[in-house]
Order: C-alpha cells, then sequence, then structure tokens
C-alpha cells in the first residue's frame, strides 16, 4: 500500500520535512497549514518540491470549525473555505480534512451539518477537491467515527467522505468493527497513530502523547484490518503529536515513521518483508576503550581469561563459560572511556537477519576488514550501538576463526553465559529502539517501567526472546548531563552470585557499596536463611521475586561508561530487579561523587 506522514510529524522547516520524508521511502505528504504559512516557498514551489522528490500531496489539513453553525457564520465559513481551495490547486492537493467543530457557535443539529457539509462538498468540487470529515475525539457535538459517518451518508454528497483517524477512535473507546459499515469508497483518507495509555485529557493526550504504530498501546493493527475489508484504497497516513519527535531531527524520525508502517503493513497482511530471524544468543560484547588496562583488570578480577587476540586488529577476546567481552583499542575509538559498541548475536540464518533488517531500514553498515576475515553482516542500531549477526551452524566458520588463541591461565568457572545488556539510549531514541529491537530482531518487549533516580525518571523497557536467551534492557535517563545515567552495562549470569562476588572482591575488584538501609528493609520484608542477610549486606548484594522465582544481583563500579552486574536467577525469575533500581542509581550517583571529590 502507498504511505503518507503529515508533516506535523516531523521536526524543521517544511522543506526539511519533505527531504526527511521522501529519504525514507513515503509515497507522499500531508500538508500541515502551519507548515505551509511558516514556508519562504509558495505553493507552486512546494509543488515542484515535493514533484522533484517523488512525492503527492495526498491531504491538506485542517479545515476547522465550519458546520452545525449559524447562517451569517457559515456564509464567512465559505469564504475562507473557498480561498483554501484556491491555495489547494495551486499545490496540487486533492484533498482536505475537515475536523468536526469545537466552535462554541456550533449546534447539536445533524441535518443542519449534513446540509452545511454537502454546500462545502459543493464548493469543493468545483475546484476537484474531495472533503474528508473526521470526528475530533473532543469535538463539540461530533466526537465519534460512527456519529460523523451519519453525517456524511445523510448529506450524499459524492465529494464528501470520512477520514478515519486511529487516534481520535481508539481514545474513546469506540468499537472499530462499525467501520465495516462505511463502503470503502466513502473513507477518504486514513491517519494512523498509536498512544500510551494513561489516564489524562484526550486533547493533552493527542498533543503530546501520539506515537508510531507499535509504540503504543492501542491495537492500530486491528482498526486497519477493518479499513482494509471496507476495500478502503487510499494511503496508510501517519499523524502524529508529541514532545520527542517536535525536537527529533527530521531524518531519524522519518525512518522511524516509515518502519513502522512497514511492520503494521506485515502485521495485518498488507505487505511480506523477509521473516524475522529471532537471534539464539548474545556471541559477545565488545567494548571500545583508548585505554585497556582498567577493563583487563576488571575483567580478570571477574574471573575472565584473555584467550585470543584478533589477527589484524587490536582487539581482545576475554571469556569466561560462553560468555565473551571483546576489548577494541583501535585508532578509531573515542577517547571518552570505556563504552559499550557492538553486539555479536547468535543467529541460525545470518544473511536472513541482515536481509530482514535491511528490509526495514536499518542501516547496513560498512565492514572493515582484511580479506582473510570472516564476512559478517551489521546493522546499526538507533543508538549507534553495532549489531553483528552471527552464524551458529555446524562448519559456518564465522568471527571466533579471525581470532588466534594466545596462551592464557585457565578462566574462572563463576560466570556461565551473558545474562542481559543494558543499554542507555539518547532520550529521543526510547520508542524507536523499542520498536526496532522489537521489528528487526523478533524480540519481545515488556511493558515500559519507570524508575526513580534521585536527579529524576529513568524509562526501561525491556525486550528478548520467549527463553531468555536474549535480554536486553533499554533505558533512557531524566538527567542528561549526568553520565552515570549515560552508563551501559553488561550482565553476567552466575548459579552462585555470594561466591562470585567474594571472589570478584578477593581479586581486588571493587563493588558497589549498597546502604544499610536497604538491607535493612530487606530484612523486614523477606526471610532470609541464616547469615545469608548478612552476606548480602557485606557484599551490597540486592534481592528480588516474583512469582516465577528469585533475583540475586549485585554491581562493580563504573569504568569510563560501562559497569559490570552479577546475576543469579533461580525458579525461572524473568525480570530486572526494577524494585532495586532506585538504590542502585543513588548509589552510583554517590560514587561518582566520591570518585570525582
Amino acid at each position: 500500500m502507498r504511505t503518507s506522514i503529515a508533516t506535523v510529524s516531523l521536526s524543521g522547516s517544511l522543506t526539511e520535512k519533505l527531504t526527511a520524508a521522501a529519504r525514507a521511502g513515503f509515497d507522499g505528504v500531508e500538508i500541515f497549514e502551519n507548515d505551509l504559512l511558516a514556508a519562504p516557498l509558495t505553493p507552486e514551489e512546494i509543488r515542484a518540491r515535493c514533484a522533484d522528490l517523488g512525492l503527492t500531496v495526498d491531504l491538506y489539513q485542517p479545515l476547522r470549525d465550519i458546520e452545525a453553525v449559524p447562517a451569517d457564520l457559515f456564509a464567512r465559513n465559505l469564504r475562507r473555505a473557498r480561498h483554501k481551495f484556491e491555495l489547494m490547486r495551486r499545490l496540487g492537493a486533492d484533498t482536505v480534512l475537515v475536523c468536526s467543530s469545537v466552535d462554541p457557535s456550533a449546534v447539536d443539529d445533524d441535518a443542519l451539518a449534513a446540509r452545511q457539509l454537502s454546500e462545502l462538498a459543493d464548493l469543493a468540487d468545483d475546484f476537484g477537491i474531495r472533503v474528508a470529515y473526521e470526528a475530533l475525539a473532543w469535538g463539540r457535538h461530533v466526537s465519534t467515527y460512527d456519529h460523523a459517518w451519519r453525517i456524511v451518508e445523510a448529506a450524499g454528497h459524492p465529494a464528501l467522505g470520512t477520514c478515519l483517524d486511529s487516534f481520535h477512535i481508539l481514545s474513546r473507546g469506540s468499537d472499530p468493527r462499525g467501520i465495516e459499515d462505511i463502503p470503502g469508497e466513502k473513507i477518504f483518507f486514513l491517519q494512523l497513530a498509536d498512544a500510551p495509555l494513561p489516564a489524562m485529557d484526550v486533547l493533552q493526550w493527542s498533543r503530546h502523547h501520539r506515537c508510531f504504530p507499535g509504540q503504543g498501546g492501542f491495537d492500530v493493527a486491528g482498526l486497519v484490518r477493518h479499513v482494509l475489508r471496507t476495500g478502503y484504497a487510499g494511503p496508510l497516513s501517519l499523524e502524529v503529536f508529541n514532545d520527542v519527535v517536535r525536537q527529533a531531527e527530521a531524518g531519524p524520525a522519518a525512518v522511524d515513521a516509515r518502519r513502522s508502517l512497514l511492520m503494521l503493513q506485515e502485521e495485518v497482511g498488507a505487505a511480506e518483508p523477509p521473516a524475522p530471524v529471532v537471534p539464539t544468543g548474545f556471541a559477545f560484547a565488545e567494548l571500545v576503550t583508548p585505554d585497556a588496562e582498567p577493563l583487563a583488570g576488571l575483567l580478570d578480577a571477574l574471573g575472565f581469561a584473555r584467550t585470543a587476540r584478533h589477527r589484524s586488529k587490536p582487539v581482545d577476546l576475554w571469556q569466561q563459560g560462553e560468555a565473551r567481552i571483546l576489548v577494541n583499542t583501535g585508532a578509531a575509538v573515542r577517547r571518552d572511556g570505556a563504552r559499550l559498541a557492538a553486539v555479536g548475536l547468535e543467529s541460525p540464518d545470518p544473511a536472513g537477519a541482515a536481509r530482514r533488517a535491511e528490509a526495514l531500514l536499518a542501516p547496513v553498515l560498512p565492514r572493515r576488514r582484511a580479506p582473510e576475515d570472516a564476512p559478517l553482516d551489521a546493522v546499526a542500531a538507533p543508538d549507534g550501538t553495532e549489531l553483528f549477526f552471527c552464524g551458529t551452524r555446524p562448519g559456518s566458520g564465522g568471527w571466533r576463526s579471525d581470532f588466534a588463541d594466545v596462551e592464557h591461565a585457565p578462566a574462572d568457572t563463576a560466570v556461565r553465559r551473558i545474562d542481559h545488556l543494558a543499554l542507555t539510549q539518547p532520550w529521543h531514541h526510547f520508542d524507536e529502539a523499542a520498536l526496532f529491537h522489537r521489528g528487526v530482531l523478533g524480540l519481545l518487549a515488556d511493558e515500559s517501567v519507570d524508575l526513580a533516580d534521585p536527579y529524576g525518571l529513568q524509562r526501561s523497557r525491556a525486550v528478548g526472546t520467549a527463553d531468555g536467551g536474549v535480554r536486553i534492557a533499554l533505558g533512557v535517563g531524566a538527567a542528561p548531563t549526568d553520565d552515570t545515567v549515560h552508563a551501559q552495562h553488561i550482565a553476567l549470569a552466575t548459579d552462585d552470585v555470594v561466591a562470585a562476588a567474594r571472589r570478584f572482591r578477593d581479586a581486588g575488584g571493587r563493588l558497589l557499596p549498597i546502604p544499610a538501609n536497604y538491607h535493612d528493609d530487606l530484612a523486614a520484608r523477606h526471610e532470609f536463611a541464616d547469615g545469608e542477610l548478612e552476606a548480602y549486606r557485606d557484599l551490597g548484594i540486592l534481592y528480588d521475586a516474583d512469582e516465577h522465582g528469585t533475583l540475586r544481583h549485585c554491581y562493580t563500579l563504573t569504568v569510563g561508561r560501562v559497569f559490570f552486574e552479577l546475576v543469579q536467577r533461580d525458579g525461572g525469575h524473568r525480570g530486572y530487579g526494577a524494585r532495586n533500581a532506585p538504590v542502585r542509581l543513588a548509589a552510583q550517583h554517590a560514587a561518582q561523587t566520591r570518585a570525582g571529590g
């Protein structure tokens, strides 16, 4: 199906918005009136610019407060509409959006509304324009799509149809099944937006919290299925307002928007991109650093051994059990300390995973490699993290063949594998990151949670596989100037976190100190075996329990922008210790303050 996006859904000048939409692969745009009014280009120049970019102008919007008003006011409205239709003819737009009135002068009279909309459609028809009437969720008298359709049907004008907007329909809890009673040719336009499900005034909800399909809690796909069953043949168009999109760079936002529509089309059966190839585990996590010594000391204390070195690059492989950490000190490394730059994902079909990623607009990364290096497909996540697809089939070669073994003492056996990764997102990429990991990698997403940081709130959302082989916690902080909230971490699975923590500390490692008040509260909420709580106090171990089991975990101090977590899951615990996050964050702030002082 054709795809379109409202210019109000992107930031920047109208020219920047049009360029971003075209580069992301949209077929058309809705021109929002304020964008046109602020543009230095004439309507003819905007029309030519769209044509040069391969974009059609699918809708001009909005024409407000038209119907069910006194005769003198309606006469002024028709005069206003005539000017807009003249402008639309110059612009090359053939459909105008008319929102249900919120004017205090409007009366609750469907017959009058139908008669006046019919007159408006007569005027529009003279210009070759169609009128798409939309029920605003906060409309004065018309606030539901079925009510708007009854008025359109009563008017009976061929140039008058309805516009359906998923936000206005789903935010009011309307049943979208009734859409199937509307003839498809009378649905002139379809606008799509998702949203979280908070309790707030619907106008504020609309203006500040709409998001792209798949990023909220609405069943947008279900609504689209109902629309398609009517025979609707127009575009799927996005109309999204939120504070993040208004401030984000237009190019990446347009790509995120287009990806959401590709995933939506897949979900409703309107498109068939390559099937997702779900990763089965972590092949490696790659840390980059200008100075390997602090990381080497940390990994050694954790029980890792340096087992191999890349044949052509300054990259060392550290391993313990199935946990593999690459330490890269190459010339391209930034000078801002250690950070998590790349993740290797074990995949049963790396080529298929790469095809899926490319089809969903993930940037394919060129890779500098020697002729003898293993060919690896890699794409960039929204935050810039490189994702490598690593084969798991026997005899498939792979990344490990690029490394030559080095002599080493045996690694410890406390750590079994990487339990999960925590990736801190730029504030404007959080929703995009969740959609990316779900759509491109086929991961399942948990609900978003808010974590109390001493200086604000952090949002977190975990994505992963059903069996827990891959778990990634995506987070964004409220204090972007604070290095603590930008830190990423690698969680290591162990069968005995007390023994692993003691081994780390005895080897010279430094654990994150946890306030005594936390363990006092723990004693009040849970019962422990003799000596168990004392060990937790001594080592700074945190504790959590859910309906599946228990979680015991502790943290190292941060090196650069990275720290490690030791995790013991018992009984199938599925969480990440969200209850403990405020304590951990406060402890990290305190540790950072002490280090800075």
